[in-house]
């Protein structure tokens, strides 16, 4: 597997895992096409040549914030999602920013048993952040210091 930073060429590939992940943000094409521009920070997995995940973060202040994580439905449970956000916090540690920032549907138990495996503890809820289907946001924060 290699991580390597996201190109408008990924575009179409992250396309496909994301409309697979309904519980992620579904962003539009202008949106990734953004992050390869340089506007986000932006990595993608690949596996041989196939895009196996794809993170989206950006750096808020002195704290990073990841914005959109997701794994191919067949690449989960194979390190692919542990080697993009330990990409993204070893990106926010090199700049010296203090805590990385997410927040995830307060339903979707397997990404929190994931984030904690990374240091992130529930900080706060948003009741009913999420409409499709409707359910709360939670806030994760993690120390990078």
């Amino acid at each position: 597997m290699i991580l390597r930073s996201l190109e408008e060429r990924d575009v179409d590939n992250i396309l496909a895992i994301q409309s697979a992940c309904p519980e992620i943000a579904q962003w539009t094409m202008w949106d990734y096409a953004r992050v390869a521009r340089g506007e986000m920070s932006g990595w993608v997995v690949e596996k041989g040549d196939e895009v196996t995940g794809f993170l989206v973060a950006r750096r808020v202040v002195g704290d990073i914030e990841i914005l959109n994580l997701a794994v191919r439905l067949e690449s989960r449970r194979q390190g692919t999602g542990a080697l993009l956000l330990q990409g993204a916090l070893d990106w926010g540690r090199s700049m010296q920013t203090e805590k990385a920032l997410l927040e995830v549907r307060a339903s979707n138990l397997a990404a929190l048993k994931f984030y904690e495996r990374f240091g992130f503890e529930v900080r706060g809820r948003r009741p009913k952040y999420y409409t499709t289907p409707i359910d709360d946001a939670l806030l994760l924060t993690a120390s990078l210091a």
